[in-house]
């Protein structure tokens, strides 16, 4: 038995963890709030800001994990080198961790070093950087804090009346020290996929039927699985996800998304080193492993000889519409007296405008109408109301 430290613990954290007992392993499950997601199936629970790298090693010293799993963006990632140091497994490693947890970092990794191709792109710690970055890339454009997480701070620009909106926005969703954006060109792409990433300590890697996914101000909204593409593009996207994987190195999980477009080809967006909110889809039985226990078994060095594709899926979220502490929820009777369909609540003790509380995901046979189903599984979850 292995003593994981969960460093983050939503509803992906909550997936995690629970695969991770059906292995028979320790999780200690930490949050900057008490009764998290993933606290509520774990063995343990630590409260404390993982920004405070000092609190961070404290509870490393008293829990002495085997292996840290980070979850969230908001953790001072730098300690995690110091953890590799002393023998702990870090998930799926330290230089991993670090990259990813900065758009900057990632982004000169991908297109700089590996020569992936990607959007256009400038930097902007000021408002006059942030304006004369808008010249340069032209409008519209995409702007978001170098560190944040689903989709705060992001926004799309059309004009230079918008400018002074949007860059208050990106500061006011930056997580972490790091007071800095990416401006980035928008591309006209056709569809988004998330191509999960499977990485193994003694085994060859792996991937997932890509997920399409639907997004607003950059946040999830739903995604299906699989989404059909041409095999050409699937080539270039797999070979983009194995050679950046590779490059940030150690074995989980990793949700990398693309653009996809006829004309531009294959564009690189993004790198999640975890579970990604996308791959929820896979709750569904859409594979013969769900994404979570992929990186259940990564992170343990177990061996995962195949993944299998074996239904089609679809999810779409839940977003509470009011603020509310102990939130309750109406319209779950009907979702769960539907067919092939599974209803997921996440448990959150707080509710939020717009804060996404659970998932409803669907299934049918992999020759079903994937647009009727999407259309399905959407109209479950808009009857799910946060009370």
């Amino acid at each position: 038995m292995k003593k994981i430290l969960l460093l983050g613990s939503g509803e992906l954290g909550k997936e995690f963890v629970i695969a991770c007992k059906r292995k028979g392993q320790y999780v200690v499950a930490c949050d900057k709030y008490d009764n998290a997601p993933a606290m509520q199936v774990a063995d343990e629970r630590r409260v404390f800001s993982m920004l405070d790298g000092e609190a961070l090693m404290r509870v490393v010293d008293e829990v002495k994990p085997d292996i840290i799993v980070p979850e969230i963006e908001a953790i001072r990632t730098e300690k995690l080198y110091e953890c590799e140091k002393r023998g702990i497994q870090v998930t799926p490693s330290a230089r991993a961790v670090n990259f990813t947890m900065n758009r900057k970092a990632i982004r000169e990794l991908a297109h700089t070093e590996l020569g992936l191709k990607t959007a256009n792109y400038r930097y902007a710690k000021t408002f006059e950087e942030f304006e004369a970055a808008a010249n340069e890339i032209g409008y519209p454009f995409i702007v978001k804090p170098l560190m944040s997480s689903s989709g705060h701070g992001q926004s799309k620009v059309d004009t230079p009346a918008e400018l002074q909106k949007a860059w208050d926005a990106a500061c006011a969703g930056a997580r972490g020290d790091i007071k800095e954006v990416i401006v980035e060109q928008f591309i006209p792409f056709d569809y988004e996929i998330t191509l999960l990433t499977v990485t193994q300590k003694n085994g060859p890697t792996l991937f997932c039927k890509p997920i399409g996914h639907v997004q607003k101000g950059g946040d999830y909204r739903e995604s299906y699985q699989p989404r059909q593409m041409k095999p050409e593009h699937l080539r270039e996207a797999q070979m983009m996800a194995d050679k950046v994987t590779a490059a940030l190195t150690g074995a989980g999980i990793w949700g990398v998304e693309f653009f996809i477009s006829d004309k531009y080809g294959v564009i690189f967006s993004e790198l999640s080193p975890r579970p990604h909110d996308t791959g929820m889809v896979t709750l569904a039985g859409t594979q013969n492993l769900s994404e979570f226990e992929l990186h259940a078994r990564a992170v343990l060095g177990l061996p995962i000889p195949e993944i299998t594709q074996e239904r089609m899926g679809a999810s779409a979220v839940i977003l509470s519409g009011v603020e509310t502490h102990n939130p309750d929820y109406t319209g779950m009777e009907e979702v769960c007296a539907a067919e092939r369909t599974y209803l997921r609540i996440f448990g959150k003790p707080e509710a939020h405008v717009g804060r996404r509380m659970g998932v409803v995901v669907c299934w049918d046979t992999l020759d079903a109408d994937q647009d009727a189903l999407r259309d399905k599984t959407k109209a479950l979850a808009a009857k799910v109301s946060v009370k």
